[in-house]
This record gives C-alpha cells, sequence and structure tokens, in this order.
C-alpha cells in the first residue's frame, strides 16, 4: 500500500464526520496512512457539534447526511471558527446552502488518492 505524506511535515489533527462505521473505520485509516492524526469521529450532528464548538483541530471532512439529518449546523461552527472543511456525500444534495456550494465536495466512495489531492489542496 501506498503512504502518502501531507504537505506539511507537521503532524496535522483532523476531525471525522462520518455516521456509517465502516466507511468511518476506512476514512481513519485512509487520513492516518497519510500521516494525520484523527482528532475524533463524530457519528450525529449533536455530536458533531460538540467537538466542532471545543475540539482542537486543524480541518473536518464532514458527511453532508448524518441519521437523516444534514451536516450544515457543524459547517456554521466550522466557518465560525474558521476551521477548513471537506464536505462529502455518497448522493446529490437536494439543497446546497449558499454559504456552502463553494466548499470542496469529495464523492464518495472514498480513494485514498481522492482523499490526499483534498487534503493536499487544504494544507
Amino acid at each position: 500500500m501506498m503512504t502518502f505524506q501531507p504537505a506539511s511535515p507537521q503532524r496535522r489533527s483532523i476531525l471525522l464526520v462520518e455516521d456509517e462505521a465502516m466507511i468511518a473505520m476506512m476514512l481513519e485509516e485512509f487520513v492516518e496512512s497519510m500521516g494525520y492524526s484523527v482528532h475524533a469521529i463524530a457519528g450525529t450532528v449533536g455530536e458533531a457539534c460538540d467537538i466542532a464548538k471545543n475540539g482542537d483541530f486543524d480541518m473536518a471532512i464532514l458527511d453532508c447526511h448524518l441519521e437523516g439529518e444534514e451536516v450544515w449546523p457543524v459547517a456554521k461552527i466550522l466557518d465560525d471558527r474558521g476551521i477548513p472543511y471537506i464536505l462529502s456525500s455518497g448522493g446529490s444534495i437536494a439543497e446546497m446552502p449558499e454559504a456552502f456550494a463553494s466548499k470542496p465536495m469529495l464523492a464518495k466512495p472514498y480513494t485514498i488518492a481522492s482523499i490526499s489531492e483534498f487534503l493536499s489542496a487544504q494544507f
């Protein structure tokens, strides 16, 4: 398996927001294999909001749909804190709020190459 390195030699911390356990584990493995650390994994909007408000991390990857809820409150908190994030979705997003339309969007299924490209662009 190829090992990717982040753009910066400093180890960066990432919040993963994903409600599917198997996908979250795969994403965690991908991120760590690239030299990043995982700050936390949140599976609900409420849990992700709590971590987003107080967590000490460098960026986030946000699944747009979590257990029937949309992730926009989490994205708003991250915007307010100035923390960069990548949105992700396995399907179409019916109504993308204008405030988030210009954010990077990562399509599922994830590949290590696509995640590496997005993370490198952020750091």
